[in-house]
């Protein structure tokens, strides 16, 4: 059985919906993983933040409006008066649990419930409209046998129980239709996978059913060996391993979740990355295969926090290292970048949110710097560093200010930090260098 999954864009619209209705449609059975249509999370969130801002007439005012949206998505969408009538009641009682969530006090459960309700509207709506095309459908609701642990990872047993006790109960079905991003958690309570998490739904399902492939598909045809919104003439990538996609997902490839071939890796299920605008193109296939040596692809991380600590304490003592990372152990923020010397070390961060509480700690035993707006430029491919042709694309520092150099970390990566306002320069320069120079440091 397959796992396919589309994002907000692919169900953006009427004419998207029948797009994707064609492409499942092939008489074969599968489970489709649905996000919210596009602009829904962004509004739900807002109508969070108002609430958490205290002013819940506006968050009422922008509820009213979801409703005169979605109310005009049933009449363009469904012509079946009876199934009209399902989705509107569906609609009405979502809208009321938005109301209610108004007069609750806010806390993180409300946001959740809130923001929960964009996959909820969009796989009910589109599994009835399976139905009036005459196509056997069956929701199959996330909440139903989607769980995390206390850590907040996949319960991967629990899951897997339930989920295929559930398609057991439905064999008959030839489509089953489930949300991505949302689940519960340890409590029982609702709770999400984080924005994109769509994607690590499938293949954390995927991985549950042992599926024969994940297919993600979006508005872009696969990863591209540059960020198209910076750079030219860039194409799509047909093949490349797990650990290079991961390397791309995690590092700025917006077209994956970086969490998405965690659950399949093992198993050697191949993720598939599909447009669904342009059903027909390759795409890019993951898999455990590498395919030839050198860079691959180049794509940027925004929101970096730079941090230096300088300290006299730190030449040739041990221990000193050691309480740097514990303080980021302490308020659980991951680090990205690190760079040494003798009496420094700079290291970055992309989650702000203990910045002062961090500045405090490391202040108590050496002087700190931090500097926002910084970029991580990340070029991966496999064995890269020993890549005869690497060197070359050190001429971009003939061009750019580099901050740091992640070099030799790992052999699939290469890292820059640099100022977030040289990004689309220094995209532009290292696609020259890598791409377009007249011996192209990729062997395919």
């Amino acid at each position: 059985m397959l796992v396919l999954k589309f994002g907000g864009t692919s169900v953006g619209s009427i004419e998207n919906m029948n797009n994707v209705r064609s492409i499942i449609n092939d008489g074969t059975q599968k489970i489709v993983v649905l996000s919210a249509m596009s602009g829904t999370t962004n509004a739900l969130v807002e109508i969070s933040e108002q609430l958490n801002a205290g002013d819940r007439d506006n968050a009422l005012e922008l509820i009213e409006e979801l409703l005169v949206k979605y109310a005009q998505v049933i009449e363009d969408l469904l012509q079946n008066k009876q199934l009209k009538e399902e989705v509107s009641k569906y609609v009405l009682s979502v809208y009321e649990t938005l109301i209610e969530q108004t007069k609750s006090k806010y806390n993180e459960l409300v946001h959740n419930t809130i923001v929960a309700q964009g996959e909820l509207l969009s796989t009910f709506i589109f599994s009835r409209f399976l139905i009036q095309e005459g196509i056997n459908a069956v929701l199959l609701p996330a909440l139903d046998f989607m769980r995390v642990d206390q850590q907040h990872e996949p319960d991967s047993f629990y899951i897997q129980q339930n989920l295929n006790r559930i398609i057991d109960d439905n064999q008959q079905a030839d489509i089953y239709i489930t949300q991505g991003f949302i689940c519960l958690d340890v409590q029982g309570q609702i709770s999400n996978l984080q924005r994109g998490g769509s994607d690590y739904t499938a293949s954390i399902i995927g991985a549950a059913i042992q599926a024969e492939e994940v297919q993600i598909w979006t508005d872009i045809d696969g990863f591209h060996n540059n960020d198209p919104r910076y750079v030219e003439n860039t194409t799509a990538i047909q093949k490349i391993s797990f650990d290079e996609a991961a390397e791309l997902a995690y590092f700025g490839a917006k077209i994956l979740h970086p969490q998405t071939v965690m659950p399949v890796r093992d198993l050697n299920i191949p993720v598939r990355l599909k447009n669904t605008m342009v059903p027909d193109a390759y795409g890019t296939l993951i898999t455990q295969q590498v395919h030839g040596e050198g860079i691959k692809a180049i794509a940027a991380k925004d929101g970096i926090y730079a941090i230096k600590i300088k300290s006299a304490r730190m030449l040739q003592a041990h221990g000193f290292l050691k309480k740097v990372f514990e303080v980021f152990e302490k308020f659980q923020t991951p680090i990205d970048m690190v760079t040494t010397s003798e009496i420094a070390v700079s290291l970055t961060i992309d989650d702000a949110t203990h910045i002062d509480a961090i500045f405090n700690e490391l202040e108590q035993i050496a002087s700190v710097e931090v500097d926002a707006g910084m970029s991580i430029v990340c070029l991966v491919g496999n064995n890269i560093i020993y890549h005869q042709d690497t060197p070359q694309l050190f001429n971009i520092l003939q061009d750019v200010t580099v901050r740091m150099i992640a070099y030799g970390g790992s052999n699939n990566n290469i890292s820059l930090l640099i100022n977030t306002e040289y990004k689309r320069n220094t995209l532009q320069k290292l696609q020259s260098y890598v791409f377009e120079s007249e011996e192209k440091m990729v062997v395919a």
